[in-house]
């Protein structure tokens, strides 16, 4: 390992960059504090991995607590940030993204970091202490998952040094494709980590890419995503439906906490209360001073845009006066859940030595469900486990969720154009445009109060929703599958047409056309991950072969020679 301080990007490791690549991890780093340069990158493994220097100082501020006094010992937390100049997603991202769940999703535009931060005395260096963090670094939001990876490699790096990252990275490798509906099997120094990749129908295969060896258990992580929800909002379960309201419409909120273990769960369980929704806004499990949007966030001048902010630093108790959603939450090892009512927001109030609570001044457009929350209740007095009283509140919110999104999905399937509309030699048609009175009107025969319980003014909040980038999201994803589907239907449709009747009296520069637009068709299928069917495929080669022969000879050898891609 380095010594303390040193700086060291550079590794023994000079494997093609092919060969060091990952499905699910996109490198390693450490980051150390060094008496010139302050928090610093030491190492990034694999070293062929190049990290923009912009992101590189944005994970080094974000690497240590901002104030880490309280913070000896092993501290535990997780980050994300918008990439300066985003890439585009591997193949492998695509094809999984096809099959996932949209929240579960690789994001090319974002990287998350999960942390492992020791700070322990070390009287020989300068400062008395030793303070170094390990970085995983991945596309994926899998937070519980890394959060166990990082968990056993950072240990064995302070222990063995870099011979512990490339030990792990070597298991790493060995992990088994990203695929939509397995369960898999990670080995990694000397354990095994076992996980379901869920796929976008909530059905999970029972089959597994990885054997697990017969004398070994699995570390079973029961969840990739999930935390402990319960723990995050213990001190302020009786505002809990608010807070989805907020996070549904996506409102700008910031969450005080004490520590940035603390912060970053509270954020990941605010952006999962609308799972199986995805959340649209931007969001910051951790934010520092040091981010290079901080300017913007403070500014009184502009409304705050739709982020969720998770923030230790007192500083802000000063800086986001202005902000319209303020969330103080206290971690429940410190056992203050007292007080759960909400908090209006003073002008001079300070935040993180206030009550728990949410300080806004929204006003719900829903009743909250009062039968949960003295369920919840009830659960905390009777020490029901913490488990328990999560899985409670998850299945409440989902089932929120799904009664606020059924209608909607409803509606978008109305708009989706027949299939005998689908015509193989004509433009694929395009969905009816969506428009919000046609659907607010059809809230009174086909709205959630047949799935759901909850009173209010639901067609009020839909409204909000529709001015959300969580609507202009969700809407976005699924037009583009209704087009995707409607291309397909197309293909399908060529696939079992007679092609020798639509040959007659056409033009060279038609057929020659027509063969670019179904190859184009194919291309687009593979490229976006939709794998067709092999019997649809082989029709479609065999109707082009025809289409081809038609043709001159000297463009014969040119089309034959264009062969569509194969994957």
């Amino acid at each position: 390992m380095a010594e303390h301080g040193a700086i060291d990007t550079n590794t023994s490791n000079d494997k093609p960059a092919d060969e060091m690549l990952s499905d699910w991890i996109q490198c390693i780093c450490v980051v150390t504090f060094d008496l010139e340069f302050g928090q610093a990158m030491e190492l990034v493994y694999p070293n062929n991995v190049k990290l923009n220097e912009e992101d590189k100082t944005n994970l080094c501020y974000l690497a240590f607590p901002d104030s880490n006094s309280g913070c000896m010992g092993d501290t535990q937390f997780h980050v994300k940030i918008k990439c300066s100049q985003p890439s585009n997603l591997r193949q492998c991202h695509i094809n999984y993204n096809a099959k996932c769940p949209v929240f579960l999703q690789a994001d090319h535009r974002s990287l998350y970091g999960f942390v492992f931060f020791r700070q322990i005395k070390d009287l020989s260096l300068p400062r008395g202490y030793f303070q170094k963090s390990v970085i995983i670094l991945s596309q994926l939001p899998f937070i519980s998952l890394f959060t166990e990876v990082c968990g056993t490699i950072a240990p064995e790096y302070f222990k063995h040094g870099i011979t512990g990252i490339e030990v792990a990275w070597h298991d790493i490798k060995q992990w088994p494709d990203l695929y939509a509906g397995e369960t898999v099997s990670l080995p990694l120094l000397g354990i095994v980590l076992q996980a379901q990749l869920i796929c976008d129908n909530n059905k999970i295969c029972s089959s597994s890419n990885s054997m697990v060896p017969d004398y070994q258990l699995p570390v079973v992580v029961s969840s990739l995503y999930e935390l402990n929800t319960f723990g995050c909002f213990s001190s302020i379960v009786s505002q809990m439906h608010l807070l989805w309201e907020l996070v549904l419409t996506t409102e700008p909120i910031v969450v005080m906490a004490s520590s940035p273990t603390y912060s970053s769960q509270v954020v990941q369980a605010l952006v999962s209360l609308i799972v199986p929704l995805a959340y649209y806004g931007d969001y910051r499990p951790y934010f520092t001073i040091h981010d290079n949007e901080f300017k913007e966030y403070m500014s009184k001048t502009l409304h705050p845009p739709p982020i969720i902010l998770g923030v230790t630093n007192p500083y802000f108790t000063k800086t986001l006066q202005h902000w319209p959603h303020i969330v103080r939450v206290t971690d429940t090892s410190k056992k203050d859940t007292t007080n759960k009512s909400k908090l209006r927001k003073g002008s001079n109030l300070k935040i993180l030595d206030a009550k728990p609570g949410v300080y806004t001044e929204y006003k719900p457009y829903l009743y909250k469900d009062k039968s949960i929350v003295k369920k919840l209740l009830k659960g905390m007095q009777t020490k029901r486990p913490e488990e328990v009283q999560s899985a409670l509140l998850r299945r409440h919110f989902l089932e929120l969720t799904q009664s606020f999104m059924i209608p909607l999905e409803r509606y978008m399937s109305s708009l989706m154009p027949l299939q005998r509309n689908v015509s193989p030699f004509k433009a694929a048609p395009k969905p009816w445009p969506f428009n919000p009175d046609n659907f607010l009107a059809s809230l009174e025969y086909a709205g959630p109060q047949l799935t759901c319980g909850i009173k209010g003014d639901w067609k009020g909040l839909y409204k909000q929703f529709f001015r959300s980038p969580n609507f202009n999201g969700w809407y976005n994803v699924r037009y583009k599958g209704m087009m995707m589907k409607l291309q397909v239907l197309q293909i399908e449709a060529l696939s079992s047409v007679d092609i020798n009747n639509w040959l007659e009296g056409k033009q060279e520069v038609e057929i020659v056309d027509m063969i670019l637009k179904i190859r184009q068709k194919l291309d687009d299928c593979e490229s976006k991950g939709y794998q067709l069917n092999k019997r649809i495929k082989d029709q479609l080669k065999v109707k082009m072969d025809d289409i081809i022969c038609s043709l001159p000879d000297d463009l014969k050898n040119v089309l034959s020679n264009k062969k569509p891609s194969s994957r």
